[in-house]
């Protein structure tokens, strides 16, 4: 008689009510589906419950919610039931409260009151819905390691805040992680950085990448580095504390994260859309040196604890990706991964994976090589919707060849391919590409399409075997997820202008044939044209909005902007 099929074990993590809420399916340990759920209800970092992105994650594995193992959550609320005396831990009101209140009184039973993940079970006629709440931090450790194609590895995780942590060391060793320590809350260099992004006029929790695009402009050791380094305490054991006097993010009945004790020192904060001025680089400047200096020494304690010389890094505030660039000059680390997603978008994979590999004591595990865990169209989807719109379409049957060719000729493009990126870049599948070589290429973009500050730079996208010839990063470096900022060679940086920053620094994201080959021809196809291997990339959407989903946000966004041409699979749309 033939073997029955063994089921696959399927666990669906959700990140929901984080920063940005996202959901990811994994089988077996290996990702099938993911998607935040901004990219559907279009609200930019939507912290609603991810119902649309489980949908999609349900479809693109053809099982229904029934069919799911696991549901892993990238939150604990057992750390918050042993911590709080809320109203309904004396005696209940309303039987429904008894999910919190039964739970809350047994835990004072326990001697050991950390709580390393909680599970859930909820019965039903058709099976059961079983859910794993995973501590954050955790979550962000999985996300670093278990993607990682290290079998040990050292970890650290840095963000604003967890349940109650700002930071986690660890070690990541085959299927399991081991804690060693973290930094708790209020200390935060994630939030004080957070701070700075509010007091120079930006939006918090979502502009911190403009305050390190404009540090670039201010001056090193200035006077306000020497202020800002002197509110950090560093603890011979990597962990830090915050002289709290001078912010105010750790008391919610405040608009502003702020202390007046701040003001005295780097003046008064910029209002937003205002002018930028010479103090305001200076201070991005120096929140931007002394946050790579406590990163660094959180980084050079763990390896001397642990003597490991590969790296996994995790959390919000490892979207720098200018310290990123330069962990292995800083520290003894030779080996750096970083996930596409290390933000709050990847705890929904993090918290998958931890429950799949930590607490299930499952094996396998699968190395990250592309983030394309989207919707995808079908031609004939695409061809539908096309016609839908009344848009005048023509198919051609090179479109790598045929769009090289628009870019050369300073055309700026809507690629839109395949399946969409998963994380906060994009990476080839839902871009807007242009000339690299044309200095005048950044400033156009920045006005006529993102509508977006003049200082912010565009990331180079580079066939991965012509890496060593532009950046001083060592040869055949792979930087998939443009997740690193590299200095650009000096004899380079006059051939590639659009892409190179004040500095002399470019944004990396190599392209690979194997995971993405029809971006992969496009640059060849340019370099046929133009012997540069390199374009232009920067996220398909308009400012405030998230990157483009679906053709219909494709097409919209198109006639919305400054845009000379889209491409949607095979098919060519010209203004």
């Amino acid at each position: 008689m033939p073997s029955k099929t063994k089921k696959p074990v399927r666990i669906l993590g959700i990140g929901p009510e984080v920063w940005i809420s996202s959901a990811a399916l994994i089988e077996n340990g290996r990702i099938v589906a993911g998607a935040a759920e901004e990219r559907f209800n279009r609200q930019k970092a939507s912290r609603d419950f991810p119902f649309k992105s489980i949908e999609h994650c349900l479809k693109e594995a053809k099982c229904k919610f029934e069919d799911i193992d696991y549901v892993a959550v990238g939150w604990n609320p057992a750390v918050h039931l042993k911590l709080y005396n809320y109203r309904f831990s004396k005696a209940s009101r309303w039987r429904a409260e008894y999910l919190y209140s039964i739970p809350n009184h047994l835990m004072t039973l326990m001697k050991d009151k950390k709580v390393d993940y909680v599970e859930q079970n909820f019965a039903q006629k058709n099976g059961k819905c079983r859910i794993a709440y995973v501590n954050h931090h955790t979550a962000h450790a999985a996300n670093a390691f278990f993607l990682s194609p290290y079998k040990k590895a050292a970890i650290l995780t840095v963000d604003g805040r967890g349940e109650d942590d700002t930071a986690l060391f660890a070690i990541g060793n085959g299927n399991k992680i081991e804690e060693l320590r973290t930094v708790e809350h209020p200390h935060s260099l994630g939030l004080v950085y957070t701070t700075f992004t509010q007091f120079l006029g930006f939006q918090i929790h979502t502009d911190e990448w403009k305050v390190m695009a404009l540090a670039s402009y201010g001056s090193k050791n200035n006077s306000y580095y020497t202020s800002l380094k002197k509110m950090f305490k560093l603890k011979p054991d990597g962990r830090f504390e915050i002289d709290l006097t001078y912010f105010d993010y750790y008391l919610h009945d405040r608009n502003n994260f702020w202390s007046h004790k701040l003001t005295r020192i780097f003046g008064e904060p910029r209002t937003p859309d205002s002018k930028i001025t010479k103090r305001h680089q200076d201070i991005a400047a120096a929140l931007q040196q002394v946050t790579e200096e406590v990163l660094a020494h959180m980084l050079n304690c763990l390896y001397k604890e642990t003597g490991i010389t590969n790296l996994t890094v995790g959390g919000g505030t490892f979207m720098n990706s200018v310290f990123n660039g330069k962990i292995t000059k800083m520290t003894p680390f030779k080996n750096v991964f970083i996930s596409s997603c290390p933000d709050d978008s990847g705890i929904s994979i993090g918290a998958a994976t931890y429950v799949y590999n930590h607490i299930l004591g499952n094996p396998h595990r699968y190395e990250q090589s592309h983030n394309f865990y989207g919707p995808e169209l079908t031609a004939s989807q695409i061809n539908k919707d096309l016609l839908k719109y009344g848009q005048k379409a023509t198919y051609i049957k090179n479109i790598e060849n045929y769009a090289a060719r628009l870019i050369s000729e300073g055309k700026i493009i809507g690629w839109f391919q395949g399946k969409m990126e998963f994380g906060q870049r994009a990476l080839g599948n839902r871009s807007i590409l242009a000339d690299a070589r044309d200095p005048n290429m950044k400033d156009r973009v920045n006005s006529v399409i993102k509508y977006r500050e003049s200082f912010r730079p565009f990331a180079p996208s580079i066939l991965e075997e012509e890496v060593h010839d532009y950046f001083d990063c060592a040869k055949n470096s792979k930087v998939p997820f443009m997740e690193r900022v590299y200095l650009i060679k000096e004899d380079k940086q006059k051939s590639i202008p659009a892409v190179t920053h004040i500095d002399g620094t470019g944004r990396l994201q190599t392209v690979s044939r194997a995971t993405n080959p029809r971006y992969y021809k496009l640059i060849e196809e340019f370099k046929k044209l133009t012997g540069i291997p390199v374009v232009m990339n920067t996220s398909f959407n308009l400012k405030g909005e998230p990157i483009v989903c679906t053709s219909t946000d494709a097409i919209r966004t198109f006639h919305s902007c400054g845009l000379d041409a889209l491409i949607i699979g095979n098919y060519a749309l010209l203004k």
